[in-house]
């Protein structure tokens, strides 16, 4: 579906160290990427109300943010006529099992625990960006849904 060169990409997280590993793992790639960045969920929400759905391919949303969490945005993306394909990648420190099932029931199309390590965030950054280049528009299996860094890939 999505073979396209150039990968639109929204990120909304609260945390500046993250938002530029984001970018400093993106600049690294290689692939064309635009990095649109908003730092709580109602700027989210804002932007997405302001912008045509096909300008945004997929957003990486963070849980914890100020104003509006990322599972409220998560809940009126999925409710959005105009939102509801878009592809939601939950990137978050925080791993519990009930707020990943959560996360999934809601319409979540991946969850990732950001690694620590920039290797690792990078590693997993571009192995989740492949997967939607390549990838349908369902959701996996609840099985799948968690991603986590495969080292053997970029090695």
């Amino acid at each position: 579906m999505m073979n396209k060169k150039h990968l639109n990409i929204l990120l909304a997280d609260d945390d500046t160290d993250d938002c530029i590993f984001f970018k400093e793992a993106l600049d690294e790639l290689l692939m064309t990427t635009n990095l649109t960045t908003v730092h709580d969920g109602e700027q989210l929400m804002i932007y997405l109300g302001g912008t045509p759905p096909d300008l945004v391919d997929v957003l990486f949303l963070d849980i914890n943010m100020p104003r509006k969490n990322g599972f409220e945005c998560l809940s009126e993306i999925k409710q959005n006529e105009n939102l509801k394909e878009l592809p939601v990648i939950i990137f978050s420190t925080s791993y519990e099992q009930e707020v990943v099932n959560s996360l999934y029931k809601s319409g979540a199309r991946y969850f990732i625990r950001k690694p620590s390590e920039f290797v690792q965030f990078k590693k997993i950054i571009y192995q989740t960006l492949l997967i939607i280049v390549q990838e349908e528009v369902s959701q996996p299996t609840r099985a799948n849904f968690v991603l986590t860094v495969d080292n053997s890939l970029m090695d």
